[in-house]
């Protein structure tokens, strides 16, 4: 009994453009064995079959799609990691298919595409996946987290104080500095004797003044 590989999806739409009337869907299957690839798209199914891995196992779906598509239009790529295909939807309408097959029904090994895919109000700013990209694995791709804030502006910091300058500390006295040669000593001696010579006069002095005499020696007036 095959098993389901897994289909991935994606779309774009346009009343003007057919370029961008599409329908992008990758058959997730590693080595696939190409001998026994068979693919057949017709403008309301599409069908496929392969043996993949390393045991050959056979693989295998098939649907009919929810609007037509033009086959002769729609282009198929495969590699050694899938199978892709773009599929050129007919009617040029602005809207988005609900869905990729006309049933109804839940069909689990189909799943969104969201590696491709952009909402219905986004798309015209949206890229166009190029060729050589739709071999890719598909599937979620990588979040890779919110794009950088960038921050707020560098405050860029205070500026550097650099530190209260430095004092330096008081300038040197520098000490009295030569005097001039002046001999302590000897001026030391002189002041010395001056000083003596200033006591003996202030007792010669003391000895010359006879001052008023004694009050017992003074007569009194007749």
């Amino acid at each position: 009994m095959s098993a389901h590989p897994e289909v991935l999806w994606a779309q774009r739409s346009s009343d003007s453009v057919a370029e961008k009337n599409i329908v992008y869907l990758t058959v997730n299957l590693p080595d696939i064995v190409e001998s026994s690839l068979e693919y057949n798209l017709t403008p309301t199914s599409i069908s496929f079959k392969a043996k993949a891995g390393s045991d050959g196992k056979d693989h295998a779906f098939s649907f009919d799609l929810f609007s037509e598509v033009v086959p002769e239009e729609s282009k198929k790529t495969f590699t050694l990691r899938s199978f892709a295909v773009v599929l050129r939807k007919k009617e040029l309408n602005s809207e988005f298919w609900p869905r990729l097959t006309k049933e109804k029904v839940k069909t689990p090994f189909v799943k969104t595409d969201f590696s491709k895919w952009v909402d219905e109000d986004e798309q015209d700013g949206a890229p166009t996946v190029d060729e050589e990209d739709l071999g890719g694995m598909g599937g979620m791709p990588g979040m890779g987290g919110m794009p950088g804030m960038g921050g707020m502006p560098g405050m860029g910091g205070m500026p550097g104080m650099g530190g209260m300058p430095g004092m330096g500390g008081m300038p040197g006295m520098g000490g009295m500095g030569d005097m001039g040669g002046i001999d302590f000593q000897s001026m030391m001696s002189q002041m010395s004797a001056g000083a003596g010579s200033a006591d003996a006069i202030q007792d010669s002095d003391s000895d010359g003044d006879d001052g008023p005499p004694p009050l017992e020696e003074v007569e009194p007036k007749v």
